[in-house]
């Protein structure tokens, strides 16, 4: 088996077991039509491994737009199709380390040349997020996945890097790793506590029977 089946035979091994969370669960921004329109190709979409990568590529930004609950489920799909080079415009790679790495680059106005930063430490938009980083909101968007998850996604990245004949990705992909998916994988909650969790959970409520919205 080579590297690469064996990366893709691990995110199988961990992700097939996720449930779809519903249609009403998916979409995590309503701010114009664009979201709605690309989460929506998803919402019959039962079994991630049977999403065609044509698909994945025609909704791309959706990996934007999903939920945390969305993103979960479908990530795997993106994972796959990028192992296997049957994306052309869809950019996992980017969802899961743009936000560790600063980018620079230099735009000239007139007489005038500007930097402009984005990723890492950047200020991620004052006006609306206050003093939140690029860091900091995607520390929150990926906490979402399991300790075994995150391994998954840590054989992924590495393999990327590694297989970078031009090193493009190197060091956003060696950012994500060492500020956050190394440790995650190491120490996030595994998908068992989940499991205990949605038990317990389902333990409670049931023994509240229908006395919580019985009314006099």
């Amino acid at each position: 088996m080579s590297d690469k089946q064996r990366v893709i035979q691990q995110i199988h091994n961990v992700f097939d077991h996720n449930v779809h969370p519903g249609a009403g669960f998916l979409q995590g921004s309503y701010e114009g039509c664009e979201p709605g329109e690309v989460v929506e190709p998803f919402e019959g979409q039962a079994d991630w491994r049977t999403v065609p990568a044509e698909m994945l590529d025609a909704n791309y930004t959706a990996l934007s737009f999903f939920s945390e609950a969305g993103l979960r489920f479908f990530l795997p799909a993106y994972l796959v199709a990028d192992l296997n080079d049957q994306l052309l415009t869809a950019d996992p790679l980017f969802q899961l380390t743009g936000g560790f790495h600063v980018t620079t680059v230099e735009v000239p106005m007139g007489e005038h040349q500007f930097q402009r930063s984005v990723g890492g430490s950047e200020l991620l938009n004052p006006r609306r997020y206050g003093a939140m980083t690029h860091t900091d909101y995607a520390r929150y968007r990926l906490s979402i996945f399991t300790r075994e998850e995150a391994q998954a996604i840590v054989a992924y990245l590495e393999f990327k890097r590694d297989n970078d004949e031009y090193q493009i990705h190197t060091k956003s992909i060696n950012a994500s790793l060492e500020q956050f998916w190394e440790y995650r994988a190491a120490n996030a909650p595994p998908r068992d506590s989940l499991i205990q969790h949605l038990v317990a959970e389902g333990q409670y409520i049931a023994s509240l029977g229908g006395n919580v919205c019985d009314g006099p």
